[in-house]
């Protein structure tokens, strides 16, 4: 058995190529010996692939809903700033705190299960956030956040799985599916409160429908592949490792930039003059331009002899974006607004390729990826929750874009460490 401590930190050379973006789905269940050999079942592929991009489409809708009535939400509650930041903040936060769960509550009641039951609490998380007023609205957030954190975690490794011959389309189709869920939400949930008695608990309360839906269409999949689940594989020394608390930071700073403009960029906008609708319409805009570079950033990046300089333009593009929307001339707004959107679509899909890129098997992978989503999204609940403090204390937005210019500078300097082409001290053993 090899001692993680004997495995030297050294160059990667050649860089490794993806060749397709399967590479990106990272399996929470890896280190589990039922999944190395159970070869996987699919009867109804067609069912699967519906029910997949259904859970996938309700990823983002409990985040980007409440950006663009955060203001009226907060006037009708008496929200000062700083809850309004709190709000947007405990999501992001429970992405952090619940993702590490995901692999537990897998093994113990299986993948399909598991997802099932946590659409239901999602659901149940959008509509009590639209109930109970204030109480209601924080602890639906929370719930909301939480399922997300678990699902997220678990819907790469089914895709991997089930559809091991066509990954690498199916990566596409799920990254279009997340695009997708945040763009409608963030466009329609201003027109569905109006159309709905002026209301913002409908418009809010609307986006638990879709995760009804993919309950309906999930439900066939309960069942499969429940056996017994027993840990083959152990990766340790990862705390330690610096290279990995350079990925994670890089993961959580650049989520952090995304997560601030998920919670605060319509109010930005709307404090420069545009109305809700047009504030999320932008906002929508700029997260379905995303799926460009989300899809050809990994595959550009893994073309030179490491990923430094693909970090430094794609944040570059995500600063550029941030200070235009927040500075610029209104007229130029969607312009900056596509920038914005280029930007993080790079970043996102970049802190993705890291952990792959970074890790010499597939189990160092699944661990690398605990550790910077459970503590990179906890990170990055910070930048929300700072973007509401300044913009209470100060009365306006010019000042966030210190806080941009932080985060971001924090995410370029983590960047170039992660970025160059080595390997986590660490490897994989056998239990």
């Amino acid at each position: 058995m090899s001692h993680p401590s004997s495995i030297s930190n050294a160059s990667v050379e050649p860089v490794r190529h993806l060749d397709e973006l399967e590479e990106l789905l990272i399996d929470a269940e890896i280190d589990d010996e039922q999944v190395q050999h159970t070869a996987p079942v699919v009867l109804r592929p067609w069912l699967l692939l519906l029910g997949l991009v259904l859970v996938a489409l309700n990823l983002r809708p409990a985040l980007s809903s409440m950006a663009p009535l955060l203001g009226e939400v907060s006037d009708r509650l008496g929200l000062s700033a700083a809850q309004a930041g709190l709000l947007t903040t405990l999501p992001v936060l429970c992405l952090g705190l619940f993702a590490p769960l995901a692999p537990i509550l897998a093994r113990r009641f299986g993948t399909e299960r598991v997802v099932l039951g946590i659409l239901l609490t999602l659901g149940g998380g959008i509509v009590l956030r639209s109930c109970l007023g204030e109480v209601g609205l924080f602890a639906g957030s929370i719930l909301a956040g939480a399922s997300i954190g678990v699902i997220g975690v678990l819907l790469p490794g089914i895709i991997k799985r089930d559809f091991a011959g066509h990954a690498g389309t199916m990566t596409g189709v799920y990254t279009m599916a997340l695009c997708l869920g945040a763009a409608l939400a963030a466009g329609a949930t201003v027109p569905l409160s109006e159309s709905l008695g002026q209301s913002w608990a409908m418009g809010l309360g609307f986006w638990a429908l879709p995760a009804v839906l993919a309950v309906v269409f999930w439900l066939p999949q309960v069942g499969k592949r429940q056996g017994t689940h027993n840990v083959a594989y152990r990766v340790r020394g990862l705390l330690r490792d610096p290279l990995a608390w350079q990925v994670t930071l890089y993961m959580g700073l650049q989520s952090s930039l995304s997560y601030i403009v998920f919670g605060w960029l319509p109010s930005i906008l709307i404090g420069r003059g545009l109305t809700p609708t047009q504030a999320g319409l932008v906002m929508s805009g700029s997260v379905i331009v995303q799926l460009i570079t989300a899809l050809t950033a990994p595959w550009l990046a893994t073309r030179g002899k490491d990923q430094r300089l693909a970090i430094v333009l794609v944040m570059g593009m995500t600063l550029a974006g941030l200070f235009g929307c927040l500075y610029a001339p209104i007229d130029g707004l969607w312009g900056w607004a596509i920038v914005l959107g280029l930007g993080q679509g790079g970043t996102f899909s970049l802190a993705l390729t890291m952990i792959v890129l970074r890790s010499r098997d597939a189990h160092v992978a699944a661990n690398l990826s605990g550790m910077a989503q459970g503590i990179g999204y906890t990170v990055a609940s910070m930048g929300p929750l700072a973007v509401g403090v300044v913009h209470e204390v100060t009365g306006g937005w010019s000042a966030v874009g210190w806080i941009f210019a932080v985060i971001g500078l924090g995410a370029i300097v983590a960047g170039l460490g992660a970025g160059r082409s080595l390997y986590v001290n660490v490897q994989s053993e056998k239990v």
